[in-house]
Order: C-alpha cells, then sequence, then structure tokens
C-alpha cells in the first residue's frame, strides 16, 4: 500500500513541475513572439468586413502597401481586387456616404 502512496506522490510531483515550467516557458517567450517591448510597424491589418450570406463574405485587408479585397467562401478564399492601400478613402463607420439618400 506504502508503494501506491508514494507513486501517486511521485506521479502528482513531476506533473505539477511539468505544468510550472510550461507556464514558465510559455511566459517567458510570449513577448519574443508577439513582439512586445518592440515597437515595428504591423503588416497586417484587416479594415473592414462585410457578410453577404451566413456563408459568404468580403475582407478588405491591408497587407504592407497593399489593400486586398479577399472573398471568403464555403469552398476557401479568392483574391478578388489589390489596390495599392493609399488608393482609396475609408468612411467613419455611421457615415452615410451616398448623396441624396
Amino acid at each position: 500500500m506504502i508503494e501506491w502512496v508514494r507513486a501517486l506522490v511521485s506521479i502528482a510531483v513531476v506533473l505539477g513541475l511539468a505544468l510550472a515550467l510550461r507556464h514558465w516557458a510559455g511566459r517567458g517567450l510570449r513577448p519574443l513572439a508577439l513582439g512586445r517591448g518592440r515597437s515595428r510597424q504591423r503588416n497586417l491589418e484587416a479594415l473592414d468586413r462585410l457578410a453577404l450570406s451566413p456563408q459568404h463574405t468580403l475582407h478588405l485587408v491591408r497587407v504592407g502597401d497593399r489593400a486586398l479585397l479577399i472573398g471568403a467562401h464555403p469552398g476557401g478564399c479568392t483574391v478578388l481586387e489589390s489596390l495599392p492601400a493609399g488608393s482609396f478613402v475609408m468612411a467613419e463607420p455611421g457615415c452615410n456616404t451616398q448623396e441624396g439618400a
């Protein structure tokens, strides 16, 4: 019976050390992986999204100095248009850009 208790305590200690090491390693690597502490320009930015149906959406994404219009559908994604990022003006949310509406 004492052997079982000793085995269970040993397993609990090993699991505890493994979880502590995982937590400690994750905290130490996270700032490097996410680029925290360094100011850098983001190269990827989601600008807008429009749901056309429950399974079809349009995404406007800035990648570096380009803006991509991407159509997402059940079969995958398709790049519909690629423009220079400065070639369009984003409207303010809630702003009606159509005249006479």
